[in-house]
């Protein structure tokens, strides 16, 4: 039997210090999945534009935000480093390929981002391909690694066959996310196959919050124990049951679009964007649950990870003066260049 896991006193520094970065850490992955990932879905939507126009509306919706949602990734596997030095090292040797593909295609995404725009006409389709490839492949490479932190990085064959699967499903969430996006920026032909795309990325998307939510419990005993005894069970059920809910809003509202916007009617084209995002939310919220306090499933707790007291504490002022920077010119930069896209030009 399994021994329970003790919290250790939260009142003490060696106490609520790695819980503390933990949560920063959790909260920057979060705002980087959903910030870069509508700018992801976005790239990898590039690919099935029909017009020169069409792209270059879409670059521009994200042209203001997309290289400064990465800062997210940053920090958080920065505080990742400082904060949990042993499980960074665990966490990415096993992820080691995985993470050197998203950081050539984050490469690429950025090369071709700025090339696109200052290249001969003959070559802008090269740097279209390249940018969409890109998001395709850094997309994919972190489903891939979500997946095998939740399999807990096990060395066998069904385990990566689930990571694969995990990336693709990714791959479609951040396209219904980047659809939804598109929906609220764009206007015309490209909203209404904004819509369409959403609406083709929906069922893959279910299949990979699907997949998640079979494997997390059955991975560990902990974990099961965790969302299958009472009174655990009742108060997590209502997890399961909003996000049913969410998915059948989005394709409620995916399917009445097209005709309200056949006659300019802009109502409800925030849903698809917003009910994803609370999707979004609830599985980090249920996978956060099942996780903790593990950063390595039953083999290493982030109070085990952390690094000592002194240092904490020293990073922690850090800590303070940085992050609210971060958010505070994330809030400005999305307030100021909000609303619909306009014309590219440089």
């Amino acid at each position: 039997m399994l021994e329970p896991f003790v919290m250790p006193d939260i009142s003490t520094p060696a106490g609520w210090l790695p819980l503390a970065f933990a949560l920063v850490m959790a909260l920057a992955m979060l705002a980087y999945v959903i910030l870069d990932g509508y700018d992801l879905g976005v790239g990898i939507l590039l690919g099935r534009a029909a017009s020169d126009a069409e792209k270059d509306t879409m670059v521009a919706s994200i042209g203001p935000f997309w290289d400064a949602n990465e800062t997210w990734l940053v920090l958080g596997v920065g505080v990742l480093l400082v904060a949990f030095p042993m499980a960074h090292g665990v966490i990415l040797g096993a992820l080691y390929l995985p993470v050197a593909a998203m950081l050539i295609a984050l490469t690429l995404r950025g090369v071709a981002f700025d090339f696109r725009v200052k290249a001969r006409a003959n070559h802008k389709a090269l740097w279209d391909r390249t940018f969409s490839f890109g998001s395709i492949l850094a997309g994919w490479s972190q489903g891939f690694m979500l997946g095998s932190l939740i399999t807990g990085f096990k060395d066998e064959v069904w385990s990566y066959l689930f990571s694969a699967l995990i990336g693709l499903c990714l791959l479609a969430a951040y396209c219904l996310l980047g659809a939804g996006w598109l929906i609220m920026k764009t206007e015309g032909s490209l909203q209404r196959s904004a819509v369409s795309w959403a609406r083709s990325s929906l069922g893959l998307t279910g299949l990979g919050i699907a997949a998640i939510s079979a494997a997390t419990p059955l991975v560990s005993a902990r974990i099961f124990d965790k969302w299958f005894s009472l009174p655990h069970i009742v108060v997590l059920l209502p997890i399961p049951v909003v996000t049913l809910v969410l998915f059948g809003l989005i394709a409620r509202s995916l399917k009445r679009l097209p005709l309200r916007l056949q006659h300019n009617n802009p109502y409800g084209i925030a849903v698809p964007f917003a009910g994803t995002l609370g999707i979004f939310l609830l599985a980090f919220y249920g996978l956060a649950y099942s996780l903790f306090p593990w950063l390595v499933i039953d083999r290493i707790t982030l109070w085990q990870a952390a690094s000592s007291v002194e240092a904490l504490q020293v990073e922690f002022y850090g800590a303070v003066v940085v992050l609210p920077v971060i958010v505070g010119y994330t809030v400005f930069s999305y307030r100021v260049f909000w609303g619909k896209s306009t014309a590219l030009k440089y």
